[in-house]
C-alpha cells in the first residue's frame, strides 16, 4: 500500500448562476487528469445551496456554516489515503436569490487503486440538515506509453487566456468553472466541456487523429455531433468546447469523447452524464437544429488565431481575389465560413464527410514543417517546404552536401509533372535554407546560369 499522498487542498469558493431552484444541501462532481505513471490528479468539484442552509446574522451580515467531509478509502487495504473535514463559512450578500450556489473545488494526487468515495456536508446551526453523498472512484494512470483521453469536465463557463492565474479554477491558460450540479437548461443554454489528450507522439501517428463528440438522449438518439481533426505536433494537448443545449428538452444526456486513430483502427473513449432542465421545450429525436454543416466540421471550433494560421497555410492555393476577401474578415465566424467553402470548392470528392483534399495537404504543411524549418522561419514558409506543399513529394532527390567547388545543393526530380521536371535548391547562406534557384516547372522561376551562382570558385 502507498503511503498517503495530498498534493494540494483548496478551499476557496465562488458564486455562478443555477438552472433552477435547488434545495440540495449540496451536489459533487469529480474529474481525473494525468499527473503521472503511478498516480493521476483528481479535482472534486462541490456546490452549496445557500438556501437549504440555516442562515444566521451577526452585526450587519448574514453567513451560512458547513462542515464538509471527504473520505478515500483503498478497497483493496482498508486504509484511507484521504480523511479530512473543513469548515465552510459564507456571507451572504442576497438572501433573496435562489439562484446563488457557492462552488468548491478540492485536489489531491492518487495512485492509481479502487476507493471507496464518502463526501457529506452538515449544517452547522442545524445538525440534523445533513446530506451524504457515496461514491465508487477507480483511478487508472493516463500517464502511460499510449494515446488516452482525460475525464471530461462539464462547466458552466470557460475563459480562454484567462489572465487571473490565482483563479480557484485557473489551468493550462483557461480558467474553467465546475457545475457539480451537472444541470443546465433555460439560465444555463451552453454547455462547456474540458477535457486533455494525452501520449500523441507515442502513437507515432504521422496524420491525423480523428476527434468525434457527440450526445445522446436517454433513448440513445443521438442529438448533437462534432468531429475536428487533430495533428500530433505536441505530446498532450487541452481540448475545450461548447454546445448549445437551450434547445434540448429536458432529458439525461451522455456526452461522449472519442479520439480515433483510423490507420491503426485504435481509439480511446471518455463519456459523461448530464441533466438539462428546460419544461418548453418538447421532445423530438433528431440533431439539433443549431447545427450547421460547419459546426459539424474542423473549421467550427477554431479560434481566431486557429482561422489565421490555417489561411496562411493556404496561400499556395488560395488566388488574390480569395486572399483580398479573407484579409476583410474580422469575425471569426465570418472566417470559419469562408474557411469551410474554400476547401470545399477544392475537394474532389465533395460527397464525402471527410474532405480529403484539406487533410492531404494540411499533413504536406506538417512534414514541410519537420523537414525544412530554417532558424525561425517554419518549414512551410521555404523554398522546398512549399515545393512540397505545392506538388508533393518528389520522385527523387539527388542531395550534394560536401562539394568542394559548390555550395550545398539538392535537385529534385518530378517524373510525373509535365513530361518530368526539376526543381533546383541551393544553400546560398550557408545556414541550411536552401533557396529554390532554378525550375524546368513552367510558372516557377528559371535561371539557366544557377550553377555559376552556387560555385564557390
Amino acid at each position: 500500500m502507498k503511503s498517503k499522498i495530498l498534493l494540494i487542498v483548496i478551499l476557496s469558493l465562488s458564486s455562478i448562476g443555477f438552472a433552477q431552484e435547488n434545495k440540495s444541501l449540496f451536489d459533487f462532481d469529480y474529474a481525473q487528469f494525468a499527473y503521472d505513471s503511478t498516480s493521476n490528479y483528481v479535482e472534486f468539484y462541490y456546490s452549496l445551496n445557500q438556501h437549504a442552509f440555516t442562515i444566521k446574522p451577526f452585526d450587519t451580515a448574514k453567513y451560512i456554516d458547513g462542515i464538509l467531509k471527504l473520505s478515500l478509502e483503498d478497497t483493496m487495504s482498508n486504509k484511507y489515503i484521504v480523511n479530512k473535514e473543513w469548515e465552510i463559512k459564507r456571507s451572504i450578500n442576497d438572501s433573496t436569490d435562489n439562484s446563488k450556489n457557492f462552488v468548491g473545488l478540492l485536489d489531491f494526487v492518487i495512485p492509481k487503486g479502487d476507493y471507496k468515495c464518502i463526501i457529506s456536508v452538515t449544517d452547522v446551526y442545524n445538525k440534523k440538515n445533513e446530506k451524504i453523498i457515496n461514491d465508487f472512484v477507480r483511478v487508472r494512470p493516463f500517464a502511460v506509453d499510449s494515446l488516452s483521453l482525460s475525464d471530461i469536465q462539464l462547466s458552466s463557463k470557460i475563459v480562454e487566456n484567462s489572465s487571473d492565474k490565482n483563479s480557484l479554477f485557473y489551468k493550462n491558460t483557461f480558467e474553467v468553472t465546475p457545475i457539480p450540479t451537472l444541470v443546465f437548461g433555460e439560465n444555463l443554454p451552453v454547455a462547456y466541456y474540458y477535457f486533455e489528450v494525452y501520449n500523441k507522439l507515442k502513437n507515432n501517428n504521422d496524420g491525423f487523429l480523428k476527434l468525434d463528440c457527440f450526445i445522446k438522449n436517454s433513448r440513445g438518439k443521438i442529438v448533437f455531433n462534432k468531429v475536428s481533426l487533430i495533428t500530433n505536433k505536441v505530446e498532450s494537448q487541452v481540448q475545450v468546447g461548447a454546445v448549445p443545449i437551450i434547445k434540448f428538452p429536458t432529458d439525461t444526456y451522455l456526452m461522449k469523447i472519442a479520439l480515433l486513430d483510423s490507420a491503426k483502427n485504435f481509439g480511446v473513449v471518455s463519456s459523461k452524464r448530464f441533466f438539462v432542465y428546460n419544461p418548453g421545450i418538447k421532445i423530438v429525436d433528431t440533431i439539433s437544429s443549431q447545427q450547421s454543416s460547419v459546426l459539424g466540421s474542423i473549421f467550427g471550433v477554431m479560434s481566431n488565431e486557429e482561422c489565421d494560421n490555417i489561411f496562411a497555410e493556404a496561400i499556395y492555393v488560395a488566388n488574390n481575389t480569395e486572399i483580398d476577401q479573407y484579409k476583410k474578415l474580422t469575425d471569426v465566424d465570418a472566417k470559419r465560413h469562408f474557411l469551410y467553402d474554400f476547401w470545399k470548392k477544392r475537394n474532389p470528392k465533395s460527397a464525402t464527410s471527410q474532405n480529403e483534399y484539406f487533410t492531404e495537404y494540411m499533413a504536406r504543411v506538417k512534414e514541410a514543417d519537420q523537414k525544412y524549418r530554417s532558424f525561425k522561419t517554419p518549414g512551410w514558409k521555404t523554398d522546398r517546404g512549399r515545393v512540397l506543399i505545392m506538388y508533393g513529394a518528389p520522385s527523387e532527390i539527388d542531395r550534394y552536401p560536401n562539394q568542394t567547388d559548390t555550395k550545398p545543393y539538392e535537385v529534385w526530380h518530378y517524373n510525373d509533372i509535365e513530361g518530368g521536371v526539376v526543381f533546383d535548391f541551393a544553400d546560398l547562406t550557408g545556414f541550411g535554407d536552401y533557396q529554390l534557384v532554378n525550375s524546368t516547372k513552367r510558372g516557377e522561376m528559371s535561371d539557366d546560369n544557377w550553377q555559376q551562382r552556387i560555385s564557390t570558385n
